[in-house]
């Protein structure tokens, strides 16, 4: 595998027009994100509902190599299962436990088809990781939560980077969001506690 790294290569950017204009054209290869990054993520901004942010290159000419958006999200424990309930609970000090816990929400992730296989992808989630652990960050946040593409590529890209199911199979999942069981479900919703190495 080819390798790149985005702390020695690229600088990390709030992603707006400035920058659009400043690269070269993204593609991820998937339509419906990049339909999201050229025409909805400065809208999401000024409407504070989701923050995106992405890695150029230093090189001229710039590329945009990756693109993530983040907003504030939680996980809700009263309507769970008790196994998968117990489950969050259990590595939590028992007078922290709650109904709900702080999450961020990784709302898109794109990668530019020019550096996919390099492994920017898990070099973006151990960043996204790593800015949530940090002293300096802003909010507290015990879990990143993600909608992943219901693939088994995606969800293996997510599995590989440590993150979980928080339903234990999809029929659970479309009961919780009482999805009929006819119905592929989408997206599997999936997390990862930042307080684990």
């Amino acid at each position: 595998m080819q390798q790149f790294s985005l702390f020695d290569q690229c600088v990390m950017l709030p992603y707006n027009n400035d920058v659009r204009e400043r690269c070269l054209s993204f593609t991820c290869g998937d339509a419906d994100l990049d339909d999201f990054f050229h025409n909805d993520a400065e809208r999401y901004a000024e409407e504070l509902m989701g923050k995106t942010y992405c890695w150029i290159t230093e090189q001229k000419p710039h590329r945009i190599v990756a693109l993530f958006t983040l907003a504030n999200d939680s996980i809700k424990t009263l309507h769970l299962d008790k196994t998968t309930r117990n489950r969050l609970n259990r590595p939590i000090d028992n007078p922290k436990r709650g109904r709900s816990y702080p999450a961020t929400l990784i709302g898109r992730i794109g990668v530019n088809q020019e550096f996919q296989g390099m492994n920017v992808g898990s070099q973006l989630m151990q960043f996204i990781k790593d800015w949530f652990r940090h002293e300096d960050n802003k909010t507290g946040c015990r879990f990143l939560v993600v909608d992943a593409y219901n693939n088994p590529r995606t969800l293996r890209f997510y599995e590989r980077n440590n993150f979980r199911f928080l339903h234990g199979n999809e029929a659970e999942e479309c009961a919780y969001y009482n999805i009929s069981d006819d119905d592929k479900i989408a997206t599997r919703l999936m997390y990862f506690d930042l307080k684990k190495p």
